[in-house]
């Protein structure tokens, strides 16, 4: 493995940052759902969509990420020269 990865890291006040906004967010939707003046049924539909709605943010956040990751040159490079020595392992292994 090379030296040269591409590894961004995000600052510790940006990683608080982005967890309280989270959490602010959260208890806020929570809040509303609880002191809606509707039926318990309302609230629970409320409820599991806004449970759907960061569930499916972070799983195409994750998704986007993981694309762009797939797509860099570094990380294309590495997987031609781990193929290129999977095959030759392979035909030391045929001979």
């Amino acid at each position: 493995m090379t030296t040269n990865s591409y590894a961004p890291k995000d600052s510790g006040a940006w990683q608080m940052f982005t967890m309280a906004s989270f959490a602010i967010a959260a208890s806020m939707m929570a809040g509303g759902i609880y002191f809606m003046e509707a039926s318990f049924a309302a609230k629970g539909f409320y409820a599991m969509a806004a449970i759907m709605l960061v569930h499916t943010s972070i799983t195409i956040t994750k998704t986007l990420r993981d694309a762009e990751e797939a797509g860099r040159f570094i990380n294309r490079l590495e997987d031609a020269k781990a193929e290129k020595l999977l095959m030759d392992i392979n035909r030391s292994n045929e001979t």
